[in-house]
């Protein structure tokens, strides 16, 4: 009994069976697509600017804050002007001096050349003295040029705004020690406004061929249920790197938006008849492809079908290929299913 007893506990136990998942499920039929295609969209400004100080120093105060409109020249923020002043003053007193070596060569030469007129020197002494001041002359004109550059970098210690807009970020704070062009605060200019929404791939095209053209999308602001007409003015050349989707802007014009605003963009699509649509929950890649499950009704299994979609319509999508009408594709619960596996259809016990 013993010997029994060790020979069942080192058996293998076999795996337990595959759980029958419950799943809902949809008949492939004939439909149509098309109607009016909406995507979810930003109210930007059309142009916004970091500003920032075009010299080093340490910020000791800043008059903007976040939504707060300034008028274009206004003060926004100041850096400590000490060492800056400093260097200016040095600048200056350079150029002071140059400018009396030169005044003192233009003398030496004006008496050199006298007593060259009256034979007294050569030539060759009064090249030299000519020589000498046009080096002077040379030294003073470059001294006033830094002593000009110093005076526009005690001036760069404020900031001020370069159009009239409203403050949309600030990135620094009174006390920080900033190197020249660090951003302080993001203006979004007075002007005409952009709604700014991401299409997937298959629209880029559409969206392209509709550049320029007046009233080709139209936009409904959160809250209300008129639309106003918008011009596709700019698309991405290039998909957004984890979205993998391509940004539109359109033009709505000055005054029409607010700032942040959200909107909708809705582009009429042309109605296909006769295409087939399943819901985006029913696609699911498998093993690299694009595929649906479909269930085999006799047996109760499913099997993954491999398809090519042709775009989408609201929430469905538009199957180009790979299904017959007929066939019955599940839609929710496919991400924990298997090939072969055993599957019941789902009832609603809610009344």
């Amino acid at each position: 009994m013993l010997a029994v007893a060790a020979l069942s506990a080192c058996s293998r136990h076999e795996a337990p069976p595959e759980p029958v998942r419950a799943v809902r499920t949809v008949v492939l039929a004939q439909a149509s697509a098309g109607g009016v295609q909406e995507y979810a969209a930003e109210v930007q400004a059309r142009t916004e600017s970091q500003l920032g100080f075009r010299v080093a120093g340490k910020l000791v105060r800043r008059q903007a804050e976040v939504g707060r409109h300034v008028a274009a020249g206004e003060l926004l923020a100041q850096l400590d002007p000490q060492d800056l002043r400093l260097a200016q003053t040095a600048a200056q007193a350079t150029m002071r001096s140059a400018q009396v070596n030169a005044e003192m060569a233009a003398a030496d030469f004006k008496r050199f050349r006298e007593l060259y007129e009256q034979g007294f020197i050569s030539a060759a002494e009064l090249d030299r003295r000519e020589t000498t001041l046009k080096a002077a002359r040379a030294q003073f004109e470059q001294a006033r040029a830094e002593a000009g550059v110093q005076a526009n970098q005690a001036a760069y210690s404020d900031l001020h705004a370069s159009a009239a807009g409203i403050v949309t970020a600030v990135m620094a704070e009174p006390g920080a020690v900033l190197a020249a062009g660090t951003p302080v605060l993001r203006l979004a200019h007075d002007g005409p406004r952009d709604v700014v929404f991401a299409v997937p791939e298959d629209e880029v095209g559409r969206m392209r061929s509709m550049l320029g053209r007046p009233g080709a999308v139209r936009v409904r602001l959160w809250g209300r249920q008129d639309t106003m007409p918008a011009t596709v003015r700019e698309v991405a050349a290039a998909a957004d790197a984890a979205t993998r989707t391509f940004t539109v802007k359109a033009d709505v014009g000055a005054g029409a938006a607010q700032l942040g605003q959200t909107a909708s963009v809705l582009i009429e699509q042309p109605r296909v008849e006769g295409v087939a649509k399943l819901p985006l929950t029913a696609v699911v890649q498998v093993q690299g492809k694009t595929s649906v499950w479909v269930l085999d009704r006799a047996t109760m299994t499913v099997r993954p079908q491999p398809v090519e979609l042709g775009g989408t319509d609201g929430n469905s999508v538009v199957v180009a290929s790979g299904l017959a009408p007929g066939a019955v594709v599940v839609t929710a619960g496919v991400h924990v299913l298997a090939p072969g596996q055993k599957v019941r259809l789902y009832e609603d016990t809610k009344r």
